[in-house]
């Protein structure tokens, strides 16, 4: 055999990373019961945030007028609900993965619907002595 061919293949270094066994974390399974609780409290969060946001809305843009007054409402629902999104975040729910998508579909049309319900009623309340209606009447015939 001649000398220049060296048939041994020179060792390989095994990077560390290798060396040690795959050691992920360990991920406890949800428990249903908490995450159905975190659920509940993230619900209500956005009810009362509608509500409140809804009559909040009526004095904030009172001096923007006609279709401007809509938008900027709107803007501001939309910008409400982001908070809330922020805030479910914030609570740290450990879903299931089937789940994920709770965090920002939890309570959408409860929070839409009672966001401009409050609106309306509060807007209607604080405008009908200036629409000129005398309050101790009865519109029906």
């Amino acid at each position: 055999m001649p000398e220049s061919e060296n048939t041994e293949t020179p060792p390989v270094e095994i990077p560390e990373i290798a060396k040690t066994p795959d050691k992920a974390p360990e991920i406890s399974a949800p428990d249903p019961a908490t995450y159905k609780k975190k659920l509940d409290q993230l619900y209500w969060l956005r009810i009362i945030f509608a509500a409140a946001s809804g009559i909040i809305a009526t004095f904030a843009f009172d001096s923007i007028d006609g279709e401007e007054r809509r938008w900027a409402s709107i803007i501001f629902m939309i910008a409400v609900y982001l908070v809330t999104f922020v805030i479910a975040k914030s609570m740290k729910m450990q879903l299931p993965a089937s789940d994920k998508k709770k965090i920002i579909t939890q309570a959408i049309g409860s929070f839409v619907f009672i966001y401009l319900f409050m609106w309306i009623v509060s807007y209607t309340l604080v405008n009908i002595p200036s629409a000129g209606f005398d309050l101790g009447t009865v519109p029906l015939p």
